[in-house]
């Protein structure tokens, strides 16, 4: 069986899609993960075979619209963040898809499985008329993008004589049924195994010290408001009682390193092996960053610049195991604060701890490689 799957904008929705993806190739299927060209090195380097079907930048496709001109800059409140995300998803949906039907035209799918925003996924399946699974990347309700992300394809669904979305003829949830919210869509549950790209260990980074760990990250892009964010998080935390890690692309790495001095960790980790090592995960709210830190069992505090997602993490802080700080709290002192508390104290370790308990039970990819089979007659 052929099964052709289509990440996101980043390499977190690729590393989100890796687990399945590896065991359909593991099961004997040949699979293609499609992507723009700036992602193609992050797919095939964590060992699958990558084809690239826009050369589209994510910046790009933020900042300009279909014909080219400038889009506002990401507004705040929750509905605002919805039209813009379906927005610009949307839009690489709308540049993918010649890409991808050129992949299929020569290397057909019998299923198409794509990502939480992957709008290009079910289009393509519509098009060619096979079964479309829809992945979810991480722990994020994203249903309320979609309706946005269809006004921004309208030219698209109408060329296929489509009202809206097609639904998928499977979901696929790694969200740990504790954190979904009450009128989830009914859903395959899939354990969620973390994905990310390997480098050469080093002992510190599978064995930790006599000092609490505390690792800071904000994902696996580099960009200037990451950058910034980095910057501040390690400038807070200097005087604190920790090892200290920065997580960070390279690119991010070298300039935060000539103010952070010697005594702080800093550089592409693999998070995988890190994360298990950790009492602490500060972060930026990405959900893959989230769902490692929650299957590792460590306490987060979770400092999102934006309220689309809000929702999930105030759950997760509900359950016990995060506490979450918008951009108008989380001044140095509230960051310090929460930071001394969620070390302090053990119930956020045992509630992550039971979280990664619950997610441990669940299915494995292996498993839902053979549901997602039976979908092809």
């Amino acid at each position: 069986m052929r099964i052709l799957f289509v990440a996101g904008p980043s390499p977190a929705t690729v590393f989100g899609l890796a687990s399945l993806a590896g065991a359909a190739r593991q099961a004997g299927h040949q699979v293609i993960v499609a992507g723009t060209e700036e992602l193609v090195p992050h797919i095939t380097g964590i060992g699958l075979a990558g084809a690239a079907v826009t050369p589209r930048t994510w910046e790009s496709l933020i900042r300009t619209d279909r014909s080219g001109q400038p889009v506002p800059r990401m507004p705040r409140g929750v509905e605002p963040e919805r039209r813009h995300h379906g927005g610009w998803f949307g839009r690489l949906a709308a540049e993918s898809l010649p890409g991808l039907r050129e992949l299929a035209a020569r290397w057909r799918p019998d299923v198409v499985v794509g990502g939480s925003m992957s709008y290009a996924a079910p289009l393509l399946a519509a098009h060619l008329g096979v079964p479309y699974v829809r992945q979810a990347w991480d722990l994020y309700d994203t249903r309320g993008v979609d309706p946005y992300a269809a006004e921004e394809l309208r030219p698209e669904l109408d060329a296929l004589g489509l009202a809206g979305l097609p639904g998928p003829e499977l979901r696929v949830d790694v969200c740990p049924p504790s954190l979904r919210p009450p009128d989830a869509d009914p859903a395959q549950s899939m354990r969620w195994i973390p994905y990310n790209r390997q480098l050469p260990l080093e002992p510190w980074m599978y064995a930790r010290g006599d000092r609490p760990r505390v690792c800071v990250t904000s994902g696996s892009r580099e960009t200037e408001a990451n950058r910034d964010f980095l910057g501040r998080l390690v400038a807070d935390l200097a005087t604190f009682d920790a090892e200290i890690l920065v997580a960070a692309p390279e690119e991010a790495a070298a300039r935060l390193r000539e103010t952070a001095g010697h005594r702080v960790r800093i550089g592409w980790m693999p998070l995988d092996v890190v994360a298990p090592t950790c009492d602490l995960i500060v972060h930026h709210g990405g959900g893959v960053t989230g769902m490692t830190a929650l299957g590792a069992g460590a306490a987060q505090l979770l400092l999102p610049r934006w309220d689309i997602f809000a929702s999930t993490m105030r759950r997760t802080a509900e359950l016990g195991a995060a506490r979450v700080l918008f951009p108008e709290d989380a001044t140095p002192e509230t960051v310090l604060g929460a930071c001394r508390e969620l070390l302090e104290e053990s119930g956020p370790r045992k509630r992550s701890g039971d979280i990664a308990a619950e997610i441990a039970a669940l299915p494995g990819p292996a498993e839902v490689v053979t549901v997602v089979e039976r979908l092809v007659v």
